[in-house]
């Protein structure tokens, strides 16, 4: 009886902690997002630091380095490819402008286009109003980033430092369970971070040469936001459909019916091989968990929230896993980085790297 009344506190605990991350996440979602950012930021520089682990080079050595390398291909891609991919996104914008300015005389053309432009609410919003939105900055936007930077810095310097100070937080007896599970978060935003940058990569090369080959121009810009519009799962593609599409309005109906298909069938081979092959290495979400997480966490703290929603979605459902369905209900939840048979290379590398990390 009593250990029967043991595991329903317990649960009860599980449940109101999840009620309380919920309501934290609400309350304080811009620090929720800075420091899911920072948190973001450290794993990036964790991941790129492990060739120099293995070379057994010293742990602040190897993530200076790291930070370098990282500083060293940003600025890199951004004087190779800045000036250009600047020059073909005002091409984009142009052209979206055209292709809208089109649509509107053909719907006020007709009765049934009038009606619907009637309806409509907010329709003369320019869409180049809304790329203004996504591509301007403002001064809380760049503070962001700055604390998010330097934050992932001090993470990734002395992850123990942080990671026991959090568990301390606790009563002594929770403590080994909250770094256990910190380590479980950390296997599995390596694992998430490193399988969106291979999807990112691939979806971006390959709608660019795809919009090449169909003749749209500024295939460059095109394949920049299909690849950066990749980093939010299911909804990013749609959304980085949108202009190429509108570009190809401008040249025709030809043109704009072949990227649409290119479109669909890049996502097709995303959807039905790309991602499950990486996820089955990586870390795999259910899609409509993931989907709905996205909606969810879109409408709630807004554009840059969706933005986040992915990692954020991974860190809660290896925390469900994790405490609840595992540790609460007993039941068979398998974790990113430690599959029930031998565990992959990915996984043992990132099991390998958190525990070398927690010791620095």
């Amino acid at each position: 009886m009593a250990t029967n009344t043991q595991k329903m506190v317990e649960r009860a605990f599980v449940v109101a902690g999840v009620l309380l991350a919920a309501a934290a996440l609400w309350l304080l979602s811009d620090v929720v997002l800075v420091i899911v950012g920072a948190v973001l930021v450290a794993v990036l520089l964790q991941v790129v630091a492990e060739p120099f682990r293995w070379l057994r080079l010293p742990h602040g050595l190897a993530l200076f380095l790291s930070g370098a390398l990282v500083l060293c291909v940003l600025l890199g891609v951004g004087f190779l490819l800045g000036t250009a991919t600047a020059a073909q996104l005002q091409v984009v914008v142009d052209r979206v402008q055209e292709a809208q300015s089109a649509l509107w005389r053909s719907l006020q053309s007709s009765d049934i286009g009038r009606v619907l432009l009637s309806r409509m609410r907010g329709a003369e919003l320019p869409l180049t109003d809304i790329f203004g939105r996504l591509f301007s900055v403002s001064a809380n936007f760049l503070v962001g980033v700055v604390v998010m930077v330097f934050g992932g810095l001090y993470l990734a310097a002395q992850p123990a430092v942080y990671r026991e100070g959090l568990a301390k937080l606790f009563p002594r007896e929770w403590r080994g369970e909250v770094e256990d599970t910190v380590d479980a978060v950390a296997r599995a935003l390596r694992l998430w971070l490193f399988g969106q940058m291979i999807e990112m990569i691939i979806i971006g090369v390959m709608s660019g040469v795809a919009v090449w080959l169909i003749g749209l121009p500024s295939p460059l810009a095109l394949g920049v936001i299909a690849g950066v519009a990749e980093f939010v799962p299911y909804l990013g593609p749609i959304i980085a459909a949108v202009p190429a599409i509108l570009v190809a309005v401008t040249l025709g109906p030809a043109a704009a019916l072949w990227t649409l298909v290119a479109y669909l069938a890049i996502h097709q081979a995303e959807g039905q091989l790309i991602m499950p092959l990486i996820q089955r290495r990586m870390v795999f979400v259910p899609p409509a968990v993931m989907l709905l997480s996205i909606v969810a966490i879109g409408y709630a703290f807004g554009v840059t929230g969706a933005v986040f929603a992915a990692p954020i979605t991974v860190i809660v459902f290896v925390m469900v896993n994790k405490l609840y369905v595992r540790d609460a209900l007993g039941e068979e939840a398998p974790l990113p980085g430690e599959p029930s048979g031998e565990p992959s290379a990915e996984g043992a590398l990132a099991t390998a790297s958190v525990g070398r990390a927690s010791g620095d």
